[in-house]
């Protein structure tokens, strides 16, 4: 097994989920998003798994689902940093945007695709905008 299999850091999904989905439910009702919307940028299919974790965050969330609400948590905090007027940072995500990126779409519509790609998309994008990079 040698230096990397012991260098590795255990990935507490289980300590990090009750904290994530409250994070994520919070901004989801900043942004106003339906429970459908909510399911797709988590990634779940099952309303009864979706309930659930909006019942009780003692879960431990797949990776993939982890990973969603990590894009999430990023696209948001640079949200309120390129628009510290909250309510338009809360609005940004549904404002159709000329982007090349978005083409005339909102950014939620990105992300609503499914693809955790297109979260990392938009995240990249506002991370661009923040460095002035795009």
């Amino acid at each position: 097994m040698g230096v990397l299999a012991s260098a590795s850091p255990k990935f507490d999904r289980r300590g990090l989920s009750g904290p994530a989905l409250r994070t994520f439910f919070r901004i989801a009702e900043e942004w106003k998003l339906s429970p459908e919307e909510q399911m797709t940028l988590l990634g779940v299919t099952a309303r009864s798994t979706f309930f659930g974790w909006k019942k009780s965050q003692e879960v431990a969330l797949p990776k993939d689902t982890l990973e969603r609400i990590s894009y999430i948590l990023g696209i948001w905090k640079a949200l309120q940093i390129l628009l510290p007027n909250e309510a338009s940072a809360d609005a940004w995500v549904k404002k159709p945007n000329e982007a090349p990126l978005f083409n005339g779409r909102s950014a939620l519509d990105r992300m609503l695709s499914g693809q955790v790609a297109d979260l990392f998309v938009v995240r990249q994008y506002l991370d661009a905008q923040r460095g002035g990079l795009a």
